[in-house]
Order: C-alpha cells, then sequence, then structure tokens
C-alpha cells in the first residue's frame, strides 16, 4: 500500500502544481526496490526544491531507463551499475550506441543477486537449473544482465534450461504457481515480492558457492560478494553468499547544474526519509555513492559533494 501512496502523492503534486518542473522517476517494476526509492526520492524533490515536483514512473528497469537518459525521455533512472558502465562506454547491451552523455548524481545503494526457489524443489545450485524452468528477470532488466553474467561465467546458457523473462511479482507469483523451478531477482534485499512469497510459501534462497562468485566477478568487475544474512525471509535460517551490484542514480549531462546540485543535496541531507521508505537507503551516503559509481559525476553533484567536505575522485569528474 506505500508504494500506491507515493504515486498518488506525486499525482496530486503534480496536479496540484502545472507551472512547476515536472521530473520523470525512471524505476522498475512495483514488485521491486527501485519503485518505493524513487516514490521517496519524488517525495523529497517535491518537499525540499522550490518549483519541482517529480513521479516515480514504472518501467522495464536498468536497460531499458539508461535509454530513456539517452533520449531524455526521463530526467532521472536507477539501474544497475554494470548496465551504466556498459552504456556509457558502448559496451554489452549498448554496444554500437554508447550513451556517453550520461552522469551520475550517486550510487545510492548495493542490489544483491537473490536466486529462489521452492523449499521442495531439488534445485540447490546453479548447476541443478539444468532442464528446469528459470525466471531470468524482465525484457530490459539489470537482472536479465546479472543473471547472464553469473550463468555464462559459470558455463551455463540458455539452452541448458528454459529460460523465462518476467518481471519480480510474475516471478514470484509464477514459483508460488508452480510454473516455474526459480527465480533471479537483482534488487535491494528485502524486497516485497519475496517476502509476499515467503509468507504463502516455503522458499530456498540458492547460495552460491565462492568459485562461482569468484567466475562472475572475472567475468563482471563491478560485481562484489554479498552475504544476505539469516531471517532476512521467513524460513531462511542461515546466511546466504551471493553477488552485489552498486545501483546508480543517473541523468543526462544536459540537466541543468543547479537542480543536479538540488537533487543530490536534498538526498543526502534528507535521508532518514528514504530510509524510512525502504531500508535499502541505509547505504545512501556520500561514502559508498564516491566509492561504486561507475561513470562521471554531473557537475551539480560534484558542486554538493565538494561543499560538503568530501574528496571527489579525478576519475569521477567529466
Amino acid at each position: 500500500m506505500k508504494t500506491l501512496s507515493y504515486a498518488l502523492a506525486a499525482t496530486l503534486a503534480f496536479a496540484g502544481a502545472a507551472s512547476a518542473q515536472n521530473l520523470s522517476i525512471a524505476t522498475g517494476g512495483t514488485g521491486g526496490t527501485y519503485y518505493p526509492y524513487g516514490g521517496g526520492l519524488a517525495e523529497l524533490i517535491g518537499k525540499y526544491i522550490d518549483g519541482a515536483q517529480a513521479t516515480a514512473e514504472v518501467t522495464g528497469a536498468s536497460v531499458e531507463n539508461m535509454a530513456l537518459i539517452a533520449q531524455q525521455q526521463s530526467d532521472l533512472a536507477i539501474a544497475l551499475a554494470d548496465t551504466v558502465y556498459d552504456a556509457y562506454n558502448g559496451s554489452g547491451a549498448f554496444d554500437g550506441r554508447a550513451v556517453s552523455d550520461a552522469r551520475a548524481l550517486a550510487s545510492i545503494y548495493p542490489n544483491a543477486v537473490q536466486i529462489v526457489t521452492l523449499a521442495e524443489s531439488d534445485i540447490n545450485g546453479l548447476e541443478d537449473f539444468r532442464g528446469k524452468r528459470v525466471s531470468v528477470g524482465a525484457p530490459g532488466s539489470g537482472t536479465e544482465v546479472n543473471a547472464q553474467a553469473i550463468l555464462t561465467a559459470n558455463g551455463i546458457s540458455y539452452d541448458d534450461f528454459e529460460p523465462q523473462r518476467l518481471n519480480f511479482n510474475e516471478t514470484a507469483d509464477a514459483l508460488r504457481d508452480g510454473d516455474i523451478d526459480a527465480g533471479f531477482w537483482s534488487v535491494g534485499p528485502p524486497t516485497s515480492s519475496i517476502l509476499n512469497l515467503a509468507a504463502t510459501r516455503d522458499i530456498r534462497v540458492i547460495s552460491l558457492t565462492p568459485e562461482q562468485i569468484e567466475a562472475a566477478s572475472a567475468e563482471e568487475p563491478v560485481f562484489a560478494p554479498y552475504t544476505l544474512k539469516a531471517g532476512l525471509y521467513e524460513g531462511m535460517d542461515a546466511d546466504v553468499p551471493t553477488i552485489s551490484i552498486p545501483n546508480v542514480l543517473a541523468v543526462n549531462a544536459a540537466m541543468d547544474e543547479d537542480l543536479a546540485y538540488q537533487i543530490t543535496k536534498a538526498m543526502f541531507e534528507h535521508v532518514d526519509e528514504l530510509i524510512a521508505v525502504h531500508p535499502a537507503a541505509n547505504d545512501t551516503t556520500p561514502e559508498f555513492a564516491l566509492s561504486s559509481t561507475p561513470i562521471p559525476l554531473h557537475p551539480g553533484a560534484i558542486r554538493w559533494y565538494e561543499e560538503a567536505g568530501h574528496t571527489v575522485p579525478d576519475k569521477l569528474r567529466p
């Protein structure tokens, strides 16, 4: 119900402020973290930036979001660091179509790859995917980009199983109904769609071995080891080793410098309000942003970091 209230609040604010600057924030599906986080950010923009309102938009997530930034159809977008890096450099899904005018305001929190099956399943690891029905994420999503990298690095291709391209809610529903055998999420934990699934069915979150994590990290330099803590979801009674990827708040270089400054300032100086929306925002810190952002920062963001006393690495300067 919270996410509905954010969307409603943003819509009402839009209707009441026709003369305001109305910003679009490209997020993801409603069952992930991008949408509620984007809704919380929209509230901060409307509350703390004079003459600005914002709306969180449902999208196909990372790959689509960077295309929207390239086309300036969205003002801000949340996307996985590997997708942002590929977009900026014209590699991967963006081979031959680099988004060279992409800039970052910050890396805002890490996604964790979460691979879920039902407790009654005979799937205990990646090697058990062969011949199974596995959701690899929505088309155009960072989840699919991450899933492909992890699987390819560990010798598993789409030919080895039946890939299903479902969003987070669809993946949870398909697992619940027995229409698939396992699913990938790349999202800030905990996420509502897995929480809801675990409340109705016994689940198992699949661990990655140290060797699998090492192989995947060699495939994707932005990957880092991560531990999903016991108790994260109902019935999850042990820590689960996996991989994390930073999430980046991206904009186009054409964004007004003062606006970029004001958004960065509102986000960091009122982060407690974002944490109240979703616990992933506990990682929204200048230190995390400056250590894990994969592309240059917008000059407006740089101005806020420096005014706040932080040292911006040379590699993050346009």
